[in-house]
Formats: C-alpha cells, sequence, structure tokens
C-alpha cells in the first residue's frame, strides 16, 4: 500500500499545477461553440443562442467563468 508523500518530496510530473498557474484561454476569441461546450450543454441552436447573447453581454470572460 502506498504511503502519503509531501508534496515537495513527489517528482515534478505528480506534483499538482497550482491554480494561479492553470489559464483557461489562450488569448484567442472565444466562439459560441467554445461556450456551449465548456458548459457542458449539446450544440442545439438554442444553446448557440444562448451562448451568443452570453458572449455579447459578458465577452470572453463568460468563458472564464464557467471553467475551473
Amino acid at each position: 500500500m502506498p504511503t502519503s508523500q509531501p508534496e515537495e518530496s513527489r517528482p515534478p510530473e505528480e506534483r499538482t499545477t497550482p491554480d494561479g498557474l492553470l489559464h483557461a484561454r489562450t488569448g484567442t476569441d472565444v466562439s459560441p461553440e467554445d461556450l456551449v461546450l465548456a458548459s457542458g450543454k449539446d450544440l442545439t441552436p438554442q444553446n448557440l443562442e444562448w451562448a451568443r447573447r452570453k458572449l455579447a453581454e459578458e465577452g470572453p470572460a463568460a468563458l472564464d467563468k464557467i471553467l475551473p
């Protein structure tokens, strides 16, 4: 049975990435399709319209609010 190791003693590839280093976007434009898929919804005309409205209101930050 493996024992728990302190974070510092684990190999780098086994460490958890700190939240401050995680990024949701790559600096590119966010499409309605991106927003729908990130929200876990199906690509339907209704969901795409929802995403268009949300992007119009909130801009690319809408994606940041959905993703962890």
